[in-house]
C-alpha cells in the first residue's frame, strides 16, 4: 500500500492560471524528479528557477500517511463544510511534483469524500484518468508526456522553452506567467532581472491566445 508524503497542507485561493480566485485546499507532495530542492544541486536542476519548499514532510499539515482515505479526510477538514453555502470542495495536487505520488486510489478517495481534483504538474509524467482539472507547465528541457488537458501554464521567458513550442497542443487555456526571481538565491549572484511582468504582457497582446498569468496571492501577501 502507498505511504504519501505530503510537505503541507492549507486553504487559500488560487493564485494565478485560469483558475485565479478559486477558494481551493492545496495539498503539497513532497519531492520532484526536476529539482532535488536543495540549493546546493540548483545549477544543475532540470527546473532551475523553482522558489518553493517541497522537501521533507514538515511543514503545516504535512506528514506520511499511510492510507488514501486518510489524506482525504485531513484535506477535507481544511474546506469549511460547516458553511451551506461553501460548495462543492475543490482540492489542488501541487509540489514539487504530484504525479510522482498520486495515483488511482487517491483520486477515489478524494472524489469519495466530495472533492473536485485539481493537479499542477510539469507534464512528465501521464496523469491517471480521473482527475478533473489537469493544468501542466512545461519546465527547462524536461520531455513533455501529458500533451493534452484543460490548462497549459508557461513561465516565461525561460531559455529552453517558447509559447510557439506548446500552442498547438490540445488545451482549453494557455496561461503565460511571468518568471519571479525573487525568492531564488541565485539571483543574489549578480544575475540581472530583466522586466518579465512587461514582456509577457506584450506577448498576450501579440498572441492573444495566451493569458497572462500573475501570482495574484504574492501581491495579496497570502499563502
Amino acid at each position: 500500500m502507498a505511504v504519501y508524503s505530503v510537505k503541507e497542507i492549507f486553504m487559500s485561493v488560487q493564485g494565478e492560471g485560469a483558475q485565479t480566485g478559486r477558494p481551493s485546499v492545496f495539498v503539497r507532495f513532497s519531492g520532484c524528479n526536476l529539482w532535488t530542492g536543495r540549493e546546493k544541486d540548483r545549477a544543475t536542476a532540470v527546473c532551475k528557477f523553482c522558489d518553493t519548499d517541497f522537501i521533507g514532510t514538515d511543514g503545516l499539515g504535512g506528514g506520511k500517511f499511510k492510507t488514501p482515505e486518510a489524506l482525504a479526510e485531513t484535506a477535507l477538514s481544511y474546506w469549511p463544510t460547516q458553511d451551506k453555502y461553501a460548495g462543492q470542495p475543490w482540492v489542488i495536487f501541487t509540489g514539487g511534483e504530484p504525479l510522482l505520488q498520486v495515483n488511482t486510489a487517491l483520486i477515489t478517495a478524494f472524489h469519495k469524500v466530495g472533492f473536485l481534483i485539481s493537479v499542477e504538474t510539469n507534464g512528465t509524467i501521464i496523469a491517471p484518468k480521473g482527475i478533473d482539472y489537469v493544468c501542466v507547465s512545461p519546465k527547462g528541457d524536461a520531455a513533455l508526456k501529458q500533451i493534452s488537458g484543460d490548462e497549459l501554464k508557461l513561465v516565461y521567458p525561460q531559455d529552453e522553452n517558447s509559447p510557439e513550442n506548446f500552442a498547438h497542443l490540445d488545451f482549453k487555456a494557455f496561461s503565460l506567467q511571468p518568471l519571479d526571481t525573487a525568492k531564488i538565491a541565485h539571483k543574489k549572484s549578480g544575475i540581472s532581472e530583466t522586466n518579465h511582468e512587461n514582456a509577457a504582457f506584450e506577448y498576450c497582446m501579440r498572441h492573444p491566445q495566451w493569458r497572462l498569468s500573475l501570482q495574484t496571492h504574492k501581491y495579496l501577501g497570502v499563502r
